[in-house]
């Protein structure tokens, strides 16, 4: 077969009959081939074939019969979906059938199902999801007018090399987020700094590179937390907001840090509102796309860092030259969020 006779096999069906359409109106088929992007060797085949059978459809062809029936089919199909992480080398069996692994392929494909890379999401227990529908329902009526007046916070690990194995599953495209084609998420490194930010819509706060000593028991704790990042830029960030948009809420996650007695109190005594933010939902907190972001232009940088003292500093200047515009476009989502979580009856979004 030629590549013009390959090309004609591709081209759009409607595409075909717009030629023939044109011809038919009494434009030359040379014409018509050059005006529609056609070779006119291709576009003679199509006219031609058009004038003998009444269409461009491509004839049905026999072809070799199917290895599989219909109801072999759908038993692999169901075996599949009842075993997301097993591989195609195994599913046949699995499924007590003599096929091999590119029969297995080839008939899941055919019904949108393929390899792909599972997503890491946290689990999410029943009170937990309905905590999320609650989360919606309370902000369902919220515009940018109402989130441009709340600091997204978040703490962040940053670190030397990401490595992590990946975890397959058999799934069609919209299926990522179903419980059995997901796998929990964690983060591990040896050589890594955790950082904490604050967005609100049209400014980012000072990214702060958390200090504490690490090991048991001196990990980030409440006096931390208070010390480090809510009486040396908090104050001062919802301050400034404040002057700029007015009253502000902050939002933080539920670590223990953030929901200990004494961090709740210091908050009520600065006189500083909170928004509710259920457990386990990164997916509400428009900073995490921020820092996925921010991760992505470190991994892009010319030269990488290789030490604690290049990363944090590279953090930093990684931080400081992110677009705003990188940052709003995510704030100005949630919206979409409060009705991706109705959607999903309190269950895991794309976001």
């Amino acid at each position: 077969m030629s590549s013009s006779e390959r090309s004609y096999t591709r081209h759009d069906i409607s595409k075909k009959y717009q030629l023939v359409g044109a011809v038919e109106v009494g434009k030359s088929i040379p014409s018509a081939a050059a005006h529609f992007g056609f070779p006119q060797r291709t576009a003679y085949n199509i006219i031609n074939k058009y004038r003998d059978t009444g269409t461009v459809s491509d004839e049905n062809r026999s072809g070799r019969p199917s290895v599989l029936s219909d109801t072999a089919r759908r038993h692999l199909k169901r075996t599949a979906r009842k075993n997301r992480r097993l591989p195609f080398t195994e599913l046949g069996n699995a499924a007590g059938l003599s096929v091999s692994t590119s029969t297995v392929r080839n008939v899941l494909a055919a019904e949108g199902y393929h390899r792909r890379v599972a997503k890491k999401v946290p689990y999410l227990t029943p009170r937990q999801k309905k905590s999320r529908m609650y989360w919606a329902r309370k902000y369902r009526g919220w515009t940018e007018r109402e989130w441009g007046r709340v600091s997204f916070s978040d703490e962040c690990y940053v670190y030397l090399g990401d490595g992590c194995g990946r975890v397959y599953v058999t799934r069609r495209p919209g299926e990522e987020l179903d419980e059995d084609c997901v796998v929990p998420s964690f983060t591990q490194s040896s050589k890594r700094v955790m950082v904490w930010g604050v967005i609100t819509l049209g400014h980012k706060g000072p990214l702060v590179v958390l200090e504490y000593p690490g090991g048991k028991g001196n990990g980030m704790n409440s006096a931390r937390y208070q010390e480090q990042v809510l009486e040396g830029v908090v104050l001062d960030f919802q301050a400034r907001m404040k002057a700029l948009k007015g009253p502000m809420t902050f939002q933080q996650d539920n670590a223990p840090s953030h929901t200990s007695k004494s961090t709740k109190k210091w908050f009520a005594n600065h006189d500083l509102p909170l928004l509710f933010h259920p457990a386990s939902s990164p997916d509400l907190n428009p900073i995490e796309r921020v820092w996925h972001e921010l991760k992505n232009r470190l991994r892009a940088l010319p030269h990488p860092p290789n030490t604690l003292d290049d990363l944090k500093e590279a953090v930093r200047r990684v931080w400081d030259e992110l677009p705003i515009e990188d940052v709003d476009k995510h704030i100005r989502r949630m919206p979409d969020r409060v009705e991706a979580i109705l959607a999903a009856k309190g269950g895991h979004t794309r976001f």
